[in-house]
């Protein structure tokens, strides 16, 4: 069974039993009613205003608490969904509207001064388990006609940070053979970025155990992996290896901190990048924010993302947390590095060398969620990249998406085409989705409802 199927079975499970227990109420509520008129009758006329107040305040107090209890059943069925990601459009507004010369609300470019915030330890994650706990099932495509570049940022609470799910073995294996094989390419801190490392790493030896503490646990020098037997110690110095290195043997996601220089640009100058699939930490290290996505080839990146881009990153504090996401295809099932665009040591690589029209089997859905923070000691900006990894022929099996990425996907502007590659799987991608989605209209799917069982990211 689909993750969305499931969503929508227990949504449905618990909107049958709050209606079951609202008629229940509403019964007990009217045989209330009656045996009081029935003991109301019987008594002399001098007591029934006094008779009459007690009941009209049972009544009220009944009604009350049926009211407050139905309630109470819907938000714990919506927060049992999905985690708290509400849209934050005045996020992004507020950032692309500030005017073209930077503003440094009242501190010097490249200084900062250490902030009192400290994250709020977080609540356990509800019956998380390293086995069965399966991934958030993110879908960030939207309908067409057209396709929006934006930031797509959205707030965030802090104890949504770091999602880990039963795809973690994967991701750690993933991880620390890459780092044997090629670390010191993948991992990298500039001196400058060193205390911001630090501090990242002190924040996940905190947030982790405290989040899902049956996979970490905290220890007076760091904390413990239980299900690895792995144990940190973060406290020695010189530390043993790479602070950010060390940060990617906890979490599924790449990391990277982006630092302001005095000049009031955003440098990446820390990173463990080690299941990037598209792209080399290597190329982008010590670049500015605009160069990292100018020279990736970013669509329309001058025309609508760079200026409201940096004004955030201006703007951003360390109260604030912001995720975004968002996808690609893929035509090789290689988490760490998409082979089929060329060799990762390749002076340089492209959608060019991808075998055209590979068989959908080999497809697969990738999709990024990532989050910024400011971290409050040291100023500098934390990007996390979880990565999310399914074949198409899965995700195609769940209501609604073969239908909805198919108009996504030619919703694409030629720009967006060329930086996406959908010249090398367009044609087996597309006639796949549709024949799936013809498939969900004839067996009766409703496409009118999609929005009363689903909401973007998902």
């Amino acid at each position: 069974m689909t993750t969305s199927a499931i969503f929508g079975r227990a949504q449905a499970q618990v909107a049958k039993r709050v209606s079951e227990t609202y008629e229940g109420l509403r019964r007990s509520s009217n045989n209330c009613v009656l045996k009081i008129k029935d003991y109301t009758a019987k008594l002399p006329v001098q007591a029934l205003s006094k008779e009459y107040a007690y009941a009209t305040a049972f009544i009220f107090l009944l009604f009350a608490t049926a009211i407050s209890y139905i309630m109470r059943r819907r938000k714990l069925s919506q927060a049992a969904a999905r985690p708290s990601t509400p849209t934050t459009p005045a996020l992004e507004k507020a950032a692309s509207k500030s005017g073209a010369t930077p503003k440094n609300q009242g501190r010097e470019w490249g200084k900062w001064t250490p902030s009192d915030f400290q994250m709020p330890k977080p609540d356990p994650y509800p019956d998380w388990s390293v086995e069965h706990t399966k991934p958030l099932p993110y879908r960030p495509f939207r309908y067409g006609p057209k396709y929006n570049v934006t930031m797509g940022l959205r707030s965030l609470k802090h104890v949504d940070w770091i999602e880990l799910d039963n795809h973690y073995p994967r991701y750690h294996a993933d991880k620390a053979r890459r780092i044997r094989e090629r670390g010191h390419k993948c991992c990298r801190t500039a001196p400058e970025a060193y205390p911001a490392a630090v501090e990242l790493l002190e924040d996940l030896a905190e947030y982790l155990p405290a989040r899902y503490p049956s996979l970490y646990r905290r220890t007076a020098v760091g904390l413990d992996n239980l299900w690895s037997g792995e144990s940190f110690d973060i406290v020695q110095r010189p530390l043993p290896e790479d602070p950010m290195q060390t940060c990617a043997r906890l979490v599924q996601d790449d990391l990277a901190i982006m630092v302001e220089r005095p000049d009031s640009e955003y440098y990446l100058l820390a990173g463990a990048v080690l299941l990037p699939g598209f792209w080399r930490l290597e190329d982008k290290y010590g670049m500015r924010l605009s160069d990292i996505h100018t020279s990736g080839d970013v669509p329309q990146f001058r025309e609508k993302l760079e200026r409201g881009m940096l004004n955030f990153f201006r703007r951003l504090r360390p109260e604030e947390m912001v995720a975004r996401n968002n996808y690609f295809l893929q035509v090789d099932d290689d988490l760490g590095w998409s082979w089929s665009i060329g060799p990762e040591d390749a002076a340089e690589v492209s959608w060019n060398t991808a075998e055209k029209n590979r068989a959908v089997e080999h497809h697969y859905f990738r999709s990024e969620r990532q989050t910024l923070r400011r971290l409050p000691k040291s100023g500098g900006v934390v990007f996390t990249i979880r990565t999310y990894f399914h074949p198409v022929t899965e995700i195609a099996e769940e209501d609604y998406v073969p239908g909805r990425l198919a108009s996504a996907v030619r919703s694409w502007g030629d720009d967006v085409s060329k930086y996406k590659g959908k010249e090398r799987y367009g044609e087996v991608l597309l006639e796949y989705l549709d024949k799936k989605h013809q498939e969900q209209v004839e067996r009766g799917l409703d496409l009118s409802r999609e929005d009363e069982v689903r909401a973007y990211p998902f």
